[in-house]
Parts: structure tokens; sequence; C-alpha cells
């Protein structure tokens, strides 16, 4: 395998043409108990921390919302809650992810401001400048490439468009990262097994946050596809972080 090909799917080194089909295969078996187990591993704080995102953000009316691996809806329905006659498109690439989200009772209220579209966030099945907001929460770290989902992200938002990334990233304090990897590696896939019966899934997420760049690291990248006044926002210590850019 050369280096050029080739990529991580967690600690693993995998083809590139290969880590889609694995990550669809993680996020298809634990669609349906999905949300139940980001309540467990995080003590519910990743509802704190959309909240947070939401804050940030400050949906405005109207604004048209792209919503990439958002799985069963959670930014979508927070974000037109805060919106009045916004609109939001949830792209993901695990149609049985969306098939849950379909289900809440969220989607049965908002059904006329929102579309479910499987589609690929390294490929995005959108005109240009078709979005006023782009978000992705915890499924960056999941993409084969990056790089190609941050320009992809850039091309879909119109001028003065934002970009808002969620991802889980790392503890600058060298104690706390190790607390913290004790508990991700012992407890989180010792639950997964309990709670859907695929420890292998949730190994796999918890090595995926290892092998995330650090929130610098992942700032320039963010530049690098042409946004401008990039920030971040540690979230927990750094347990995650919040990115934001705008396209100008």
């Amino acid at each position: 395998m050369s280096d050029q090909n080739t990529t991580h799917f967690g600690y693993q080194t995998v083809n590139e043409d290969e880590k889609a089909g694995m990550v669809h295969g993680v996020f298809t078996r634990v669609a349906s108990k999905y949300d139940i187990m980001n309540d467990l591993m995080s003590g519910g704080v990743h509802r704190l921390w959309k909240d947070a995102m939401m804050d940030w953000l400050a949906p405005r009316p109207g604004q048209r919302l792209l919503d990439v691996a958002g799985g069963t809806g959670d930014v979508a329905f927070r974000f037109l809650g805060r919106a009045p006659g916004a609109t939001a498109t949830v792209l993901d690439m695990t149609e049985s992810m969306l098939i849950e989200g379909r289900k809440r009772a969220e989607a049965e209220s908002l059904s006329d401001r929102l579309d479910w579209i499987v589609g690929d966030a390294m490929a995005l099945p959108f005109a240009d400048n078709s979005f006023d907001v782009y978000t992705i929460s915890f499924g960056i770290r999941n993409v084969v490439r990056i790089q190609d989902a941050l320009t992809e992200a850039y091309r879909v938002l119109r001028p003065g468009g934002r970009l808002m990334v969620l991802e889980f990233s790392q503890i600058p304090n060298d104690l706390l990262q190790k607390a913290y990897d004790l508990y991700s590696f012992n407890v989180i896939p010792a639950l997964g097994k309990m709670v859907t019966g695929d420890r292998d899934s949730y190994q796999y997420l918890v090595e995926s946050i290892r092998k995330f760049p650090t929130q610098e690291v992942f700032a320039g990248m963010i530049r690098q596809a042409g946004f401008a006044q990039v920030k971040y926002r540690n979230l927990t210590m750094g347990v995650a972080a919040l990115h934001s850019g705008w396209k100008v």
C-alpha cells in the first residue's frame, strides 16, 4: 500500500477506498442505539456542547442549513428551533441513521422545513453557493479525506456563509488526557458491547478521536480550505472543540 492511498481507520492503516465502507458499517450497526449511547458515553454532556454550538452560531430566521454527517438530526432540530422560517438539509452517508432521525417526534413537526439526504461529505450533491450555514458534529474525523470535505463545505456555502465544526479534540493537559484515555479505552467499548452488542465499533470511535488533529492543526486545515476569521473554543477542557470559519 502506498502512503498516498492509505488512511487511518482507528489505529489500523487501510486503503482509502476501504475506509468509507468500514465507517458505513460502524454507523449502520449502531444506528438504532446511537442517541442513547451518546447520552451514556458523555453523561449527557454532548447536549450541552450542541447547545453551546447553537449559542455561538446564533441561527437567524430564514437561513438555509446544511448539516453534514447529521445522522439522527440533533443539530438540525436545534437550529430550526431557534430560527423561524429557516430550513435544514441533513446529509449522511448512512441511510439507517437518517431513518432513525425521521422517526423522532421533532421530524414530524418540522417535516416541511427538513430534508434528509444520503450523500458523501467529500462530494456534496449541491450547487455552489447554496447554503448560509454548514455544520458537522462528531463526523469530520470519520471522513476519508478531511481536507476534501472542508473544500466542499467552502464550495456550497454562500459568500458570508459560516462553517461550524463540533468534534472531539485533545486536552491540553497531559495528566487529564491520560485520565480521559483510561476512561475512553476501558469504559466506552465495554459500554458499547453492553448496550449495542458491538464492542468493535466503539473501539474504532475511541481510536478515531485519538487520531484526529489537534485544535491548532485542524484550524490550519480550515484556513487552507479558504475560510477566514477561523477560531476555536475548547469545551469541557478540550474533550471537544468548536471550530468556526467564514466564507468571505
